[in-house]
Formats: structure tokens, C-alpha cells, sequence
């Protein structure tokens, strides 16, 4: 089944927060994430730039963490940094990702892609998910527990339930990457392409990221 791009929350078996991000394209399966400090951009893979003019969509910063390290950001568009720039000046979780996606709504493609977003906050230790589509806003703090995770995607399953979510065995941040690249309920979504995981450590979040390989 394909869904599209998908972010979720989680939290280990030892209680440490871990937000994740998949990019899934048939139309753009030629990209790549790149780390730098604090953020993570998709960008097209060195022969594929001319994509960019067939879609300004594809290529983003779909992570980053602000208060010294203290809260994450994950999601599949331009939103990633005016969300993490308001919690960043003070502004609550719920409001800052409730005006951006507001703001920016959902992406004016031929597809009218909804906007997902995850956030970790290590102070409070919550997860929260939200998305925009043509037809509605949800952003909710989900109810994180020990080994388990909750997900949303820009696709089918592009609301937020308690019906997406399941038992979650990664205890690395680079298990968390193969996980939702390819495990559990995952390998059954089709068309992978990379992953961006942040998971809580004692200093801020350790960043990973996996290109899928056939």
C-alpha cells in the first residue's frame, strides 16, 4: 500500500522519545538526506537537480532540533523550520504547529499533498502529530508509552488515530531509521526512499538517517 511520506512519534522500551521521518515517492524516488548539525535537508541525488524544476516540493528541511537540543522537528516540507523558529521564541508546541500548517496549508500540487509534522519535546516528554489537508487540520499530543509508536502520512492513512500505531523495538536511533524504512507494519508501505530519525539521548537527540537499498 502506498501512503505517501510518514512521520511518527515513539518512545523506546527504556522511555527515550524518538520522532521519525520516511520519504516514499513514485514520482521522485531519486533523493537523499544529507545531516548538517542541527537539521537534515532532502535534496535530489547528484544527476536528478533538474527534478526541482518539475517539483519545488521535493526538496526541504525536514528536520530540526532547537533549544539546545531540547525539541525536535520532522515533517515532509517547508514547515519544518517556522514550526521549530516559533517553539524556539516560546510559542507552545500546539499553537506553532497549528499556525504554520495553517498558514501554509497543504501543498498546491496536482496531488494537494497534506502537510505532516512530528514533535518531540524532551523537557515535557511529549509527541505530538499533526497534518493539513484539503479538507481539514488535526494536531494532537499522543498518549506516548513505553515501546510504542504513532504515525501519520500524507496518504490514506493522513489522519491521526489511535489506529495507527503499533509496538515499537527499536532501541538505536539507527534501528529506528531500518524500522521505519522497512519494519513492522512499514514494509508493507510501498516505495521507500530514505529515513531521518531523532531520538533522545542525555544531551539532546542523536540524528541518524538510512537510504533504502532494494
Amino acid at each position: 500500500m502506498y501512503i505517501g511520506r510518514i512521520v511518527s512519534v515513539a518512545q523506546t522500551d527504556d522511555g527515550r522519545l524518538c520522532a521519525m521521518y520516511r520519504v516514499s515517492s513514485r514520482s521522485f524516488p531519486n533523493r537523499q538526506a544529507i545531516v548538517n548539525k542541527d537539521k537534515v535537508t532532502i535534496v535530489p541525488k547528484p544527476g536528478y537537480e533538474g527534478d526541482m524544476l518539475k517539483n519545488p516540493y521535493i526538496s526541504y528541511n525536514c528536520l530540526k532540533t532547537v533549544l539546545d537540543g531540547e525539541v525536535a522537528v520532522l515533517s515532509n516540507g517547508s514547515h519544518t523550520d517556522p514550526i521549530a523558529e516559533k517553539i524556539l521564541n516560546g510559542t507552545p508546541t500546539r499553537d506553532a504547529i497549528a499556525m504554520v500548517l495553517m498558514a501554509l496549508d497543504f501543498e498546491k500540487d496536482e496531488y494537494a499533498t497534506p502537510r505532516i509534522v512530528a514533535v518531540v519535546d524532551r523537557a515535557d516528554g511529549s509527541g505530538w502529530l499533526g497534518v493539513v489537508r484539503s479538507d481539514g487540520i488535526e494536531i494532537r499530543r499522543m498518549d506516548l508509552k513505553p515501546g510504542r509508536f504513532f504515525y501519520v502520512a500524507t496518504y490514506i492513512e493522513n489522519y491521526i488515530s489511535t489506529c495507527h500505531s503499533g509496538v515499537f523495538p527499536a532501541k538505536t536511533v539507527d534501528e529506528a531509521c531500518d524500522f521505519i524504512l522497512k519494519g513492522g507494519l512499514f514494509a508493507d508501505r510501498t516505495h521507500p526512499v530514505t529515513s531521518v530519525c531523532a531520538m533522545a539521548s542525555e544531551d539532546g537527540f542523536e540524528i541518524a538517517i538510512k537510504n533504502f537499498e532494494g
